[in-house]
């Protein structure tokens, strides 16, 4: 359907295999522009899956969290043989540096995007059942986590506009006052927590959680569809990581800055982690196509 993210509606170890190879990658290839195809892709994925509150976390986040992240490296990296300018305390500014702490920082934000994707679309329920069997007691916690912040995040919402309907806004009144209705919600959130895991341990006893033989229901099956994509996973993955060992993506920051930046090889080594990256975004794109044609034969 259109403006759904069809990707999601893989089967689970289809996104798992995705994400790991796409965060792995992310996190090792420092190639300009592997690190220019991720971000891209990054941001372009998660303004697909979250709308206008990609956008706002792109911009509002991770541009000042990048910017930061450049002057801290600026500031204490001074290697490189190529010197720009020098600093008060006589340290030298370099390119190589300003090169490689952008790098860094675009690394950096790339990678929490990319798990914003990956909390979007691999949701608590598919990594029980990714994990459920072989380690259940820890995917249970993970899983009971990671559900538990945007629990934890709504019913604070909800506890303030109560204080608020009742005159005990945490923003009015003196600094005491303030400190002392914060305490209160606090104190709710702290109550509503543990009577949350009361019930939710009271009801994984009645379920029969922990008893032997116990089966659980799936509802995911790995089709031909699935069978495609993974092939494409695997083929794009191995491609990628011949690539990387043969030195298609050689590149390095000091002394000075040399890379591999031309060639037949480098090339489609780019061209395949490209796509790669945008997997998603390429079957979401596919299947809005497929969605408008048949809408405008109605």
């Amino acid at each position: 359907m259109s403006g759904k993210d069809t990707f999601s509606s893989y089967h689970p170890i289809i996104s798992f295999i995705y994400f790991g190879l796409i965060l792995g990658f992310s996190m090792f290839f420092g190639h300009l522009v592997c690190i220019a195809v991720s971000l891209v892709s990054a941001v372009t994925y998660s303004i697909y899956l979250r709308g206008k509150k990609g956008v706002r976390f792109s911009l509002m986040y991770m541009l000042p969290m990048m910017m930061f992240s450049v002057i801290v490296s600026v500031a204490f990296s001074h290697g490189g043989v190529t010197i720009l300018a020098y600093f008060p305390s006589g340290n030298p500014l370099t390119l190589e540096s300003i090169v490689y702490g952008v790098a860094s920082a675009t690394t950096l934000v790339t990678v929490i995007t990319w798990f914003t994707c990956y909390s979007e679309v691999i949701t608590s329920d598919k990594f029980v059942y990714l994990f459920g069997k072989i380690i259940p007691a820890l995917s249970l916690v993970l899983s009971m986590t990671l559900r538990f912040v945007p629990k934890f995040k709504a019913q604070l919402k909800v506890v303030s506009e109560a204080q608020r309907d009742l005159g005990r806004d945490v923003f009015e009144g003196s600094l005491f006052q303030r400190i002392r209705k914060a305490i209160t919600i606090l104190s709710i959130l702290l109550t509503w927590s543990l009577e949350n895991a009361i019930e939710t341990a009271d009801s994984m006893r009645s379920r029969g959680y922990g008893l032997p033989g116990r089966s659980a229901f799936s509802i995911y099956r790995f089709d031909s569809r699935d069978k495609l994509v993974f092939l494409w996973l695997l083929g794009c993955g191995v491609y990628i990581v011949i690539g990387w060992i043969t030195g298609a993506a050689y590149w390095r920051y000091f002394p000075s800055i040399k890379g591999t930046v031309s060639g037949v090889y480098s090339a489609s080594f780019f061209a395949v982690y490209f796509a790669l990256c945008l997997t998603p975004v390429i079957l979401n794109a596919k299947e809005d196509r497929k969605w408008t044609r048949l809408q405008s034969k109605i």
